[in-house]
């Protein structure tokens, strides 16, 4: 609920958001009940749960009910990071953020898409990643991780060079798009250039909805606060995906633990103590 909430209409916001204030005192309402704390109608409710997946309020309902409750240690931290926070605080609050984060997104990932996104990668003759911001360090993560067990990749930020990269990828080609909204020109541009060269493609992001790749990978959103906006809070996410695709692509090629025993005996050198002779 989380992930789609950015992308949710208006009306289907609120009621989610109502949701997720309250998770447990929310299950127990009726979906008048509901409707009138989250200050819309019935119709509104029902079409919110069948926007996230289900059949209907009363299915929705029952999800939530089902949920563990939260442990009362933990309440201190479920507000976002405020201003006036201690250090301390900050640190707590961000590592509980950071550990829902890591659970939704591990509770959600499509393993079938997994699979058959690890499945290209590991056979392409060429594999480019395009992100911007923070999602442009993670998609250069990926490439320097692929890269280190001898698959050709290569990461791209500048919107032009993505481009001009994308042009150039054919069949048995992977193109990796990160993108937390999903909507970045940036990366849909490059994403569509390579799919209809014929490339595989792949997206990471934190809104399904209208994504547009042969295989899309689930990011769960982190909190939105006016101190660690979504799209920043996500990274944690994005980088456990790509830990996946990573460690699933070393899996099935050949050489990979040999190759990534060859580049860290390579580098040894330079990490050195400087005042050793």
């Amino acid at each position: 609920m989380r992930t789609a909430l950015p992308g949710l209409p208006a009306l289907a916001r609120g009621v989610a958001q109502t949701l997720l204030d309250d998770p447990a005192g929310c299950a127990r309402l009726s979906i008048t009940e509901l409707a009138d704390r989250a200050g819309t109608s019935e119709a509104t409710v029902a079409r919110t749960a069948r926007l996230l997946g289900y059949d209907g309020y009363r299915s929705l309902r029952l999800a939530m009910a089902a949920q563990p409750a939260p442990e009362p240690a933990d309440a201190a931290l479920f507000g976002g990071v405020g201003p006036d926070d201690d250090l301390p605080t900050v640190v707590a609050k961000l590592a509980h953020d950071e550990r829902r984060s890591l659970a939704d997104t591990a509770a959600t990932l499509d393993a079938g898409a997994l699979d058959a996104a690890v499945t290209a990668i590991a056979g392409a003759h060429r594999v480019d990643a395009y992100g911007v911001m923070s999602s442009g360090l993670v998609a250069a993560d990926l490439a320097q991780k692929l890269l280190r067990i001898g698959l050709a990749a290569q990461s791209y930020a500048d919107p032009h060079l993505a481009v001009t990269s994308a042009l150039r990828l054919g069949p048995g080609d992977v193109a990796v798009g990160v993108s937390h909204s999903g909507t970045t020109e940036e990366v849909r541009e490059p994403l569509a250039l390579a799919r209809a060269a014929g490339a595989t493609t792949v997206l990471v992001t934190g809104n399904p909805r209208g994504a547009a790749a042969d295989h899309v990978l689930l990011a769960a959103a982190g909190r939105d606060t006016e101190l660690r906006p979504a799209a920043l809070a996500s990274r944690i996410s994005q980088l456990l995906v790509v830990d996946c695709l990573f460690v699933g692509v070393a899996q099935r090629r050949p050489g990979s633990i040999d190759a990534l025993h060859t580049s860290l005996a390579a580098l040894a050198p330079k990490h050195r103590s400087p005042h050793r002779s």
